[in-house]
């Protein structure tokens, strides 16, 4: 075989390759999309478990410690985390459970992030805020293109929950050095 002879059969062998993909890319797309939505609700469901595992770690007594003045302690940040998760879903037009107070209006979301609560009531306050995060991910799976309004701009649904998912793995990693500051090796690390 020539090198001419070669780079045609290499330039046909593309051509082919390429018509092949292209008849099955609507399908491929369809698939990728789901996937990706997939991806978002197991990358929740890896937080709810490490949020719940860390919070139930965590000593009672290191609940109001913060690593300066003017900062969230251990429980605010797990209060806050939960508080959030209830919160996001109503700005896409859900309901929150009732008991916890929270509406679409952030006023809600700032009334419920001020309450005492023991460590058990935390933990199963971070606990029962996923459960509803994902139960609420679930019930928009065909909306991720439904327009909402966040702030005065408009936004998608899918936005909210890739800005919900990024603001919980912050706090995640807030709770990580907040648990390791206080001589906590998170469970899941060994």
């Amino acid at each position: 075989m020539t090198r001419s002879s070669g780079l045609h059969a290499f330039s046909t062998l593309g051509i082919v390759f390429t018509a092949s993909v292209a008849s099955f890319a609507p399908a491929r797309a369809q698939e990728a999309s789901t996937l990706q939505f997939g991806n978002l609700e197991r990358t929740v469901t890896i937080a709810h478990d490490k949020f719940t595992a860390l919070a139930d770690a965590m000593p009672e007594g290191t609940f109001p410690w913060r690593p300066m003045e003017g900062v969230r302690s251990v429980s605010d940040v797990y209060i806050h985390v939960s508080a959030d998760n209830f919160f996001v879903p109503t700005l896409m037009g859900l309901e929150a459970p009732r008991e916890t107070g929270i509406t679409n209006d952030v006023l809600t979301f700032r009334a419920h992030q001020e309450r005492e609560m023991s460590k058990a009531e935390i933990v199963d306050a971070v606990d029962a805020s996923f459960r509803f995060l994902l139960s609420a991910m679930e019930s928009t799976r065909g909306e991720l293109n439904r327009t909402v309004t966040l702030g005065g701009s408009d936004t998608t649904v899918g936005d909210l929950w890739i800005r919900a998912i990024t603001h919980i793995h912050e706090h995640l990693g807030q709770s990580i050095a907040y648990a390791r500051t206080n001589g906590v090796v998170p469970p899941w690390s060994g």
